[in-house]
């Protein structure tokens, strides 16, 4: 019983090392050369000699995980930072679109709210004469079709989506039915019973089989819903097909007195446009008014004012990127989608590229919660410094921290006044109907602020003047500027006449009141003048002081003279406080400045990418065994990546055969290393068994052969065999 005794006695620990052993096998399935030399070494002490060997394996692999893990928190803390941000620019560009077209909006309203009025004072059937399947009989004026044509002026509709949307969400608010439609509900595929079928379903909330009006009729009179008009909103009446809205027209006048239906219709070209559309018949039936949004100018500049200038967000873009978005958005037809589609990728890139981008994100968030007085506190900076890697901690740690929140602070001090300026420059160009695009790209060169700098440098040499004087700022900048928009604008205020003077200067009050040193300047000048009588005339405690009289200065000569000091204001508000975001301190955490990117991902290179990807698909798949092997082809690379690596190797025509070959030399294992018991002559059944695998192999090599060609070929890289050469193909693209 001792040795029985003995063995249970040792169990426990012989099931120790079997248990590392069991835990252990999964990391050796993958590596087959060392499968045999482990399991030649299970037995005795190999088990201990192995654990011990792999002891500093597992410390390795907890490294570099917490290096993943550190590197994944980090991506996702900037991801995070992104989502605020671009969240933040989003509801912000959608509330400045609806408070452009508020006006208009309510003024719809008001129009269907008269329409509705009107079809009502023509009578109210009752509800057995309503739901019949034919039209009462009334006279020609009962007939009339109330129609709204709003007027886009857009080459694009996809800008007037969002638009008659939010019409429609505005209408419904004050309790009206409503029903957007296409002009692909208009279509001749169609035809006017898909458009029956369109309103039955947004009213009814169901899918009719069978389209009639009288559906619609009873819905009105049974739901109780008669005291509200309905209002039927087409976004594009010009892209309709002409027979079809037509006829749903005449149909809708037939109706109008059972269902008191107002058309609204989307015009992007003239108001003269139902009449090329229409015929005369149709014409007749319909009452319309007009209604005109604001152009796509005047949209892109109050988005670029909001997003851009007044930075809502806090993030900002380089000059060339302006200037890159202000060409993408003219080479679409004015499109603002596209260009909120490339700001949007701008501020994705930034995020994905610049490290310390996530500070960007906190500073919004604490802005959002607590106001903009704790915007900008270290312990901002503090609370996320533990999440960023280490080289991102060694750099803020070289920088010093109070050192960085007051960089921070200054730059947003210094571009909030940057802002002003150009608000108030683009505020006296309103006259010449310069846009606020055009000014920011000349806003945001920095080359001209260097060489306005330098100029200072140069005169403070020469003269042994400050370079803070302001006549100098002033002089040297105007002088740098001849031609450009600002030095426009400078000399137009110069030329203003006294009422739109005195209106600059209050706009400029209002624009400048969160701006103290800003603002105090222009109301010393306010101070300076009153308006009267549609002329501007000097204060008479001004007067006292210098002519000891009371008479104001009505002349021609004195009004210049108040142009010429509104002039120098602006010049000297433009010399001391107009610094580009590039020329500021820690502006890569705010601004973005890769141009390259991002017309590589709006215009981007398709061939290109795809030989990169192919070339460098370890990158994508982010597989251990393809990117230690370097530039060395592996069975286990994707057959295509495979293929198009060894096509590098070939000139424009590539041999098949060859090429063949090639891929079949390295997709097959190697299979004949390490088999001694292959030297002994098999049996003849054992040699068939091999044969047919090799065969079997080999189909399915060649079937993998093709199918890459085959994608070579979709892609555009390939040109399949031609008669003259059967066996050779062409290679299309070449290089990098």
């Amino acid at each position: 019983m001792a040795p029985t005794s003995a063995s249970a006695a040792d169990s426990p620990t012989q099931s120790a090392p079997d248990t590392i052993e069991n835990n252990l096998q999964p990391f050796f399935v993958l590596h087959k050369a060392s499968s045999r030399k482990s399991e030649k070494r299970s037995a005795g002490t190999g088990k201990t000699r192995r654990r011990i060997d792999l002891s500093p394996s597992p410390t390795k692999k907890t490294e570099k995980s917490e290096e993943c893990d550190e590197q994944h928190r980090f991506e996702q803390l900037r991801m995070e930072a992104f989502e605020l941000v671009w969240s933040k620019i989003n509801s912000t560009i959608k509330d400045v679109l609806r408070g452009i077209n508020t006006n208009v909006f309510d003024e719809i309203h008001r129009w269907v709210c008269e329409s509705f009025n009107t079809i009502k004072s023509f009578g109210t059937p009752g509800i057995a004469e309503a739901t019949r399947a034919f039209p009462i009989v009334t006279d020609a004026s009962s007939k009339l079709l109330f129609a709204g044509l709003v007027l886009t002026k857009n080459m694009e509709f996809v800008d007037d989506l969002l638009t008659f949307e939010e019409v429609g969400l505005c209408l419904k608010s004050h309790g009206c039915h409503v029903a957007n439609l296409s002009s692909l509900d208009f279509s001749a595929k169609n035809g006017i019973g898909g458009c029956l079928r369109g309103l039955l379903r947004q009213f009814l909330m169901a899918t009719m089989d069978a389209a009639d009006m009288s559906i619609l009729a009873s819905w009105y009179r049974e739901q109780e819903n008669n005291n509200s008009p309905v209002v039927v909103i087409i976004d594009d009446m010009e892209r309709c097909c002409g027979s079809v809205l037509s006829e749903f027209i005449l149909m809708l006048s037939e109706w109008v007195v059972k269902i008191p239906i107002i058309l609204l219709m989307g015009v992007s070209t003239t108001l003269d446009a139902p009449r090329n559309l229409l015929p005369s018949n149709v014409l007749q039936q319909l009452c319309p008014s007009k209604f005109v949004l604001g152009s796509p100018a005047e949209r892109m500049d109050a988005v670029v004012e909001a997003v851009l200038v007044k930075q809502c967000s806090g993030f900002s873009v380089g000059h060339k990127v302006a200037v890159f978005l202000r060409n993408y958005f003219l080479n679409q037809d004015g499109t603002l989608i596209s260009f909120i589609r490339a700001l949007k990728i701008a501020c994705a890139l930034h995020f994905s590229m610049e490290p310390q981008s996530f500070i960007l994100g906190g500073l919004l968030d604490e802005e959002e919660q607590e106001g903009e007085k704790s915007g900008l506190l270290p312990e901002i900076i503090l609370k996320n410094a533990p999440q960023l890697p280490l080289y991102v901690r060694n750099q803020m740690a070289e920088q010093n921290g109070k050192s960085l929140v007051h960089g921070l602070s200054e730059l947003k001090r210094l571009h909030k006044c940057w802002s002003i300026v150009v608000l108030c420059l683009y505020e006296a160009g309103n006259c010449d109907k310069i846009r606020l695009l055009d000014l920011l790209c000349e806003a945001l060169d920095p080359d001209l602020y260097t060489s306005k700098a330098s100029n200072n440098v140069v005169l403070e040499n020469d003269c042994g003047l400050p370079i803070t004087s302001d006549r100098f700022m002033r002089r040297k900048y105007s002088t740098s500027q001849k031609g450009g928009l600002i030095s426009q604008i400078i000399r137009k205020v110069r030329d203003l006449p006294a009422a739109m003077l005195y209106q600059l200067l209050k706009n400029w009050e209002k624009i400048t009141v969160d701006v103290p040193e800003i603002h105090d300047k222009v109301k010393e000048l306010q101070s300076e003048f009153r308006f009267e009588d549609g002329k501007l005339k000097q204060n008479a405690d001004d007067i006292s002081k210098r002519h000891s009289s009371l008479s104001p200065l009505n002349t021609e000569k004195d009004s210049k003279a108040i142009s010429e000091k509104a002039a120098a204001l602006l010049d000297s508000l433009v010399g001391d406080f107009f610094r580009p975001i590039e020329c500021i301190p820690f502006h890569e955490i705010v601004c973005f400045k890769s141009v390259e990117k991002l017309q590589s991902a709006l215009i981007g290179d398709p061939r290109r990418r795809i030989q990169v990807d192919l070339l460098e698909f370890y990158k994508i798949l982010r597989c251990s065994c393809c990117s230690k092997s370097g530039n060395i082809l592996v069975p286990s690379m994707h057959d295509t990546s495979v293929m198009y690596t060894l096509a590098q190797e070939h000139g424009d025509l590539i041999n098949l055969h060859d090429w063949f070959q090639s891929f079949k030399a390295i997709v097959l294992r190697p299979s004949k290393k390490g088999k001694p018991k292959s030297k002994q002559s098999p049996l003849p059944k054992k040699r068939k068994d091999m044969n047919e695998s090799e065969n079997k192999s080999e189909a399915s090599i060649q079937a993998r052969f093709c199918r890459a060609v085959m994608e070579l070929q979709i892609t555009g890289l390939l040109r399949m065999p031609s008669r003259r050469r059967p066996d050779c193909v062409q290679r299309v693209a070449f290089g990098l």
